[in-house]
C-alpha cells in the first residue's frame, strides 16, 4: 500500500484549490434558484431535468462571478432518500465540492487512513471532490442551457459554517484534519463569544493553502437556548449554518441586495458609538464612510495590520436555518470576533420574536446537550 508520510509530497499531491460549488436540496428547486437569483443577483447558468432526459431529479445551476450554487429537487414522488432528507432537514446545504488538482490521490488516501466516504457527513454534509480538467467545468457534461444576466457584486465563496450539537465539534474538525488534510486555522471558546443570555465555541480548519476555511461551532450553556442550538434543533441535527460571500464592494454590494429585497440583522446604533471610539486610537484606518456603514447596517471588525466589514442576512427559508453573509476584507483574515457579540444580539432578536429565546431549563438542558 502507499505511504503518505511525507508531509510534503502528501499535500502537494492532495492541493485543494477552493470551493467549487454548492449543492442544495429543495423542494421547488425552479423556484428556489430563481429567489437567488432576483434577491442575490445570481444568473441562470445550466438545467437538468425532464427535458434533458433525467428521470429522477431535477437540478438548476447558477452562478455570480466564481460563485455557484446547484438547486436539486425530487422529480418523482418515490424519491425516498430525498423526501425524507427534505422533512427531517427542510430546504439547505446537502453537499460542499472542493476543487482538487488530483481526485485520484485523496481517494487513495482516504482509504489508506479509514475515511470512509460515508464518514464525510460529519457534518450533515458530503464533501466531494471536484478535479479541474484544464480549466473546464466538470458539469458542463451533464447539464444543457446556459443563460447570462447581469452580476450582483458578489465574487467567491469566502468561508462556510457549520453548526454541530454540543460536544461534536472537536471530533468533526478531527476528522477534517486526519481526513481531509486540513489544519487548525483559528478557535474561539465561549469565554470570548458570548451575550447575556448565550455563547459557542468555534474552531475554523483550513487546507493547506488556506484558500478554503470551515469554521466549526458549538453550542456553550447559557441562561437562554442558543441560536446555535436553534438551528441544531430545526434543522434536525448538524449542518450549515451560513455561507460567506466575498465582495470588492461591500457597500455597493448591499445597496444592491437591499434593493433587490434582502433583509438583513441590523445592529443598533450603540454599536457604531463604540466603534468610532475604539477606532480612535487604532492602528489602522478605515477608507469607508463611517456614517454610511452605521446607515447601511455594515459591521466592522480590525486588528493592528486591517480589517473587515461584514454583515448577515436573515433566514433565507422560513425554518430558522441557513443564512448568509457579505464579506469585504482589507487584510484581514479573521472571522469578525469582534462582532460577534453584536451579531448574537442582533440574532437573539430576531429568535426571540420566533419565540425561541427561552430559559434553557434542566429540562432543557437535557434535551439540548444531550
Amino acid at each position: 500500500m502507499t505511504s503518505y508520510t511525507d508531509k510534503g509530497e502528501k499535500h502537494a499531491k492532495g492541493k485543494f484549490v477552493k470551493f467549487h460549488h454548492v449543492t442544495f436540496w429543495v423542494g421547488n428547486a425552479k423556484q428556489a434558484a430563481s429567489f437567488y437569483c432576483d434577491k442575490m443577483g445570481f444568473e441562470a447558468l445550466a438545467y437538468k431535468g425532464l427535458e434533458t432526459g433525467s428521470r429522477e431529479v431535477v437540478s438548476h445551476v447558477i452562478r455570480q462571478d466564481k460563485i455557484m450554487f446547484v438547486f436539486e429537487s425530487p422529480l418523482n414522488p418515490g424519491n425516498e432518500e430525498m423526501g425524507e432528507h427534505l422533512i427531517k432537514h427542510g430546504d439547505g446545504v446537502k453537499d460542499i465540492a472542493f476543487q482538487v488538482e488530483d481526485c485520484d490521490f485523496l481517494i487513495k488516501y482516504q482509504i489508506t487512513f479509514s475515511c470512509a466516504f460515508t464518514k464525510m457527513y460529519a457534518t450533515s454534509i458530503l464533501n466531494y471532490f471536484s478535479q479541474n480538467f484544464h480549466g473546464k467545468v466538470p458539469m458542463q457534461c451533464f447539464f444543457s442551457s446556459f443563460l447570462r444576466s447581469p452580476p450582483g457584486g458578489l465574487n467567491f465563496i469566502d468561508h462556510i459554517v457549520g453548526n454541530q450539537p454540543d460536544d461534536q465539534m472537536v471530533p468533526v474538525s478531527d476528522w477534517y484534519q486526519k481526513c481531509m488534510m486540513f489544519h487548525r486555522f483559528w478557535s474561539i471558546d465561549d469565554k470570548q463569544i458570548h451575550t447575556e443570555y448565550s455563547s459557542l465555541r468555534s474552531i475554523v480548519v483550513t487546507n493547506y493553502e488556506e484558500t478554503i476555511k470551515m469554521p466549526i461551532n458549538e453550542p456553550a450553556m447559557g441562561k437562554k437556548i442558543s441560536q446555535i442550538q436553534e438551528y441544531v434543533d430545526y434543522n434536525g441535527g448538524p449542518g450549515v449554518q451560513h455561507i460567506a460571500l466575498n465582495t470588492s464592494n461591500i457597500i455597493q454590494a448591499v445597496v444592491n441586495l437591499r434593493a433587490r429585497g434582502i433583509e438583513f440583522l441590523s445592529a443598533p446604533d450603540l454599536y457604531y458609538d463604540t466603534l468610532r471610539k475604539n477606532l480612535k486610537t487604532a492602528k489602522i484606518k478605515v477608507k469607508e464612510d463611517l456614517d454610511r456603514l452605521q446607515e447601511l447596517k455594515i459591521l466592522v471588525d480590525f486588528d493592528d495590520k486591517g480589517y473587515l466589514l461584514q454583515i448577515f442576512t436573515k433566514p433565507v427559508q422560513d425554518r430558522p436555518t441557513l443564512f448568509l453573509e457579505v464579506i469585504q476584507r482589507n487584510n484581514h483574515f479573521g472571522f469578525g470576533a469582534g462582532n460577534f457579540k453584536s451579531l448574537f444580539e442582533a440574532i437573539e432578536k430576531d429568535q426571540d420574536a420566533r419565540g425561541n429565546l427561552t430559559v434553557l431549563t434542566p429540562a432543557g438542558q437535557a434535551k439540548a446537550f444531550n
